[in-house]
Formats: C-alpha cells, sequence, structure tokens
C-alpha cells in the first residue's frame, strides 16, 4: 500500500487535461505515478464550484474504497486531490470493438459501485471509461457522482441510467453482442433523461460550449 503523497515532493511528468476547474496532471513521488487535480489556477470566480466537483470526487472515491478498477483516493487537502493512477487509455482512444469481455467486465464494475450505493452519473462519455493495458475496464472521474441507499428508488433509478450509457457504448462496439433484454433497456428512456434533455442539456451546452469553451464530447478540456 503507498504511502499518502507528499505534496511538495512530487514532480509532474506530463499535463492530462485542464479546464476551467482545475489542472489534471500525471505525477511521480517516491513510491511511484499518480494522479493529481490542482484547484491552484482555477479563476476565483469559479473557486466555489471547483472546489465543490473535488470535494464531491474526493466523497466518492472513499465510497468505493478497495475495488478494483477505480482510483483510490490518495489526498484530498481541499486544494489538491491525489488519486492512483491506472495505466490504460481512454475508450476512444483504444476502442473495444467486438471485446464481448470488455463489456462483461464493466457491467460487474458498475454492479459493484451500485451495491456500495454510488451511482456515477457521467458515463455517457467516452473519456471516463478506460481500457486498462491488460484490456479490462476502469472507470474515472467522479465529480458528478451520487452517493446513497443502494436500494431507494432515487439511486436504483440513476444506477440504471448509468447501465443505459454502458449498454450504448455496448451498441457502438459490440452491436451484435446486445441481447433482447439490453436493446428493451435501452429503449427505456427515464422521466429523468427526457427532464434533463427538456431543461438542464441545453443550459449546460451553453455555458460548457460558450462559456467554459470545453470540448464536451472528447472531454479534453478547453481548446487551445
Amino acid at each position: 500500500m503507498r504511502s499518502v503523497p507528499d505534496a511538495n515532493a512530487a514532480v509532474e511528468v506530463s499535463a492530462l487535461k485542464a479546464d476551467s476547474f482545475g489542472r489534471i496532471a500525471l505525477m511521480r513521488d517516491g513510491d511511484g505515478l499518480f494522479v493529481r487535480r490542482d484547484l491552484v489556477h482555477v479563476p476565483l470566480w469559479l473557486r466555489l464550484p471547483a472546489w465543490w466537483l473535488a470535494r464531491r470526487e474526493a466523497l466518492g472515491l472513499k465510497a468505493v474504497h478497495g475495488l478494483d478498477a477505480v482510483p483510490q483516493l490518495l489526498r484530498w487537502d481541499g486544494r489538491r486531490l491525489d488519486r492512483s493512477y491506472m495505466s490504460g487509455a481512454a475508450m476512444y482512444q483504444r476502442p473495444p470493438h467486438g471485446e464481448l469481455a470488455y463489456f462483461r467486465a464493466a457491467r460487474r464494475l458498475l454492479q459493484r459501485l451500485h451495491r456500495r450505493g454510488l451511482a456515477h452519473n457521467d458515463l455517457a462519455k467516452e473519456a471516463n471509461w478506460l481500457v486498462l493495458d491488460d484490456g479490462s475496464p476502469a472507470v474515472i472521474d467522479f465529480q458528478l457522482a451520487s452517493r446513497g441507499n443502494a436500494r431507494s428508488p432515487w439511486m436504483r433509478l440513476l444506477a440504471r441510467e448509468d447501465l443505459r450509457h454502458l449498454l450504448k457504448h455496448k451498441r457502438t462496439y459490440c452491436p451484435e453482442a446486445l441481447t433482447p433484454v439490453e436493446r428493451r433497456v435501452l429503449k427505456r428512456r427515464s422521466w429523468v433523461r427526457q427532464l434533463w434533455f427538456a431543461t438542464g442539456k441545453h443550459a449546460y451546452r451553453f455555458i460548457t460550449r460558450r462559456v467554459l469553451h470545453w470540448e464536451d464530447n472528447e472531454g479534453q478540456g478547453p481548446k487551445p
């Protein structure tokens, strides 16, 4: 088990992503590689939401502590969030075409997350799905994750939405393996999704693309 990173002893290896809510970099210390989200350069007017998102991620990672295929929280001090590094590539960088084993393992991973009382809420983005070096799945970026009683109607609804997003990726990369039940799940759209697309989605696109200049689909942060 690695020690908690010393904020001043680590050196940056490479930048991974930068957006209006922080800078993410691959770091190295005496125990090896880890990933850091640093809020130090966040504009003053965005510091509160940036802190709220980072804190939400820290709480989400605590909820899934010890699970394989998710980052492990190493440190959160209100300004820097350090998590364990997983070697792999984002789904859009290493597409799992025809890899049924990947999607079976991904579904088992979701089941483990949901049993812990956590719904990810942002799995439509391929950038949040990793294909690890051994070909297995992993999930990152828990900024929007929800925590609660796994058996509550609300958490069960959010869990179904997580599953629907996974099945949409399966439909893209492994369509021949979709089962009749999975096809029915894809067609069953929740009221949460309908409400989001009718109201919040428009505001979200305006703020992220026009104000913050995100490339949302790629998860790559602002344009140069």
